[in-house]
């Protein structure tokens, strides 16, 4: 980001599942079922075997972060961060807000630095990618410090207005990746 101990964060198109850092997040439900969206792909990439550790800590309520093996991921492990209670449930901007902080506050207890999410809320759980972005900047910005942080976004016209978002957000840079 802009200030020197900000998080440097990137913008990636591709799919989540394809990073080979320390960490994805889950923008999961309380109850860490893995139906649909990004959790539902991370199921269905790494295994079965992630969704039966995280449900060993269900339920988990919406602000707190779980961390399970990768399965057949390429990163080494996958942090769980309720963005709603219910699966399918509508996400809110301070549950991003929390999601995101909880994700982050766990990745540095287990020692994880790089770290890619997806848009939280976003998708099935209904915000504007925007609106993810804006609540997800505010935490990323008060917690992720030291921490490398890819933002992934399968679609390039997103990931286009996320940068332009970010650019604001940030007073001036978003670096791009592609995935």
């Amino acid at each position: 980001m802009s200030g020197e101990g900000d998080p440097d964060i990137r913008v990636v198109v591709g799919d989540i599942t394809d990073f080979n850092g320390d960490a994805v997040v889950n923008p999961a439900n309380s109850f860490m079922i893995m139906g649909g969206g990004v959790a539902g792909a991370i199921k269905r990439i790494g295994g079965g075997q992630i969704e039966a550790e995280a449900r060993k800590c269900a339920p988990l309520p919406v602000g707190k972060a779980v961390v399970t093996g990768a399965g057949k991921l390429r990163c080494r492990a996958v942090i769980h961060s309720p963005t709603v209670a219910a699966p399918g449930g509508r996400a809110t901007p301070k549950g991003v807000y929390e999601a995101t902080r909880g994700a982050l506050e766990e990745a540095r207890r287990a020692h994880l630095r790089s770290i890619a999410f997806p848009l939280m809320g976003a998708g099935v759980g209904g915000l504007t990618p925007e609106t993810s972005l804006s609540w997800m900047v505010k935490a990323i910005r008060e917690f992720g410090e030291g921490l490398e942080i890819y933002i992934y976004v399968l679609d390039p016209a997103v990931a286009s207005e996320v940068r332009k978002a970010l650019k604001r957000y940030q007073g001036g840079k978003a670096e791009a990746e592609e995935g």
